[in-house]
């Protein structure tokens, strides 16, 4: 039995999620339904280096699985890509020791957000990006992200439907920048929470639009409660753009 390490990308849009859900369709669903046909209607379960919600993107999901089928590296990623709806690509396949694991061997995730400022809808990025009307200041915006560097405990930044505990994180790296019309938020950390992502876009925006003062993130952190920050952002301009391993 050899382990596979798989980067996948995907356009949330059509699915209720990364994980298997009754009665839903998933892209770990639509994965596992492939690999199953493939090994003759026996099973294939795979995992992943955490969930995605519906609507939001991946760039480059981890997953991985076991397979005995004597299949190279690079026609594993023909067999699967023309099996596998349109909205989901495999992008690479490797084997790696049967000790791996897509979710507990990360040490690192990047996530982006994609925000179209524009009072104007676009069709065509409706289902790829936040459309935001309203003017923003993001120089105030970069200023509030800073006090977000570092380990905190980011409970005010999390869903209260997030299952785990230790809600301690370290982010490494905030950056905004512009390409015409999109605003780019990069966040590279050591672990995000539930909403987490989203939930700091949201708080950010209310700060470029001058309802929040940048230092209020720190009085925000510190309450350790949901209810202090902002909105969550909504899923369509969020990817999980990369997952990092030793």
């Amino acid at each position: 039995m050899q382990r596979y390490k798989c980067i996948i990308s995907y356009d949330g849009s059509g699915f209720s999620g990364y994980q298997i859900q009754p009665k839903k369709r998933t892209v770990q669903s639509d994965i596992e339904a492939v690999l199953t046909k493939m090994h003759k209607d026996k099973r294939v379960l795979v995992s992943g280096s955490g969930r995605t919600d519906a609507g939001v993107h991946a760039k480059g999901q981890v997953i991985h699985f076991d397979s005995p089928l004597p299949i190279p590296e690079n026609k594993w990623v023909v067999a699967l890509n023309s099996m596998l709806p349109e909205d989901i690509t495999v992008l690479s396949i490797e084997k790696v020791s049967p000790s791996f694991h897509a979710r507990f061997d990360a040490i690192g995730k990047e996530y982006r957000y994609f925000l179209h400022l524009s009072a104007t809808r676009d069709p065509f990025r409706r289902n790829f990006a936040y459309q935001y009307p309203y003017p923003l200041n993001i120089d105030a915006m970069r200023e509030a992200s800073r006090y977000l560097f570092g380990t905190h405990d980011f409970s005010s930044f999390c869903s209260a439907k997030t299952e785990v505990e230790d809600k301690v994180r370290t982010i490494e790296k905030i950056d905004l920048t512009m390409e015409g019309e999109l605003l780019l938020f990069r966040f590279v950390g050591n672990g995000f929470l539930y909403n987490m992502v989203r939930i700091l876009v949201g708080t950010l925006l209310e700060v470029g639009t001058g309802a929040r003062e940048p230092k209020e993130i720190l009085d925000i952190l510190e309450k350790k409660d949901r209810r202090y920050a902002g909105k969550t952002a909504p899923a369509n301009g969020l990817y999980l753009w990369k997952v990092f391993y030793n």
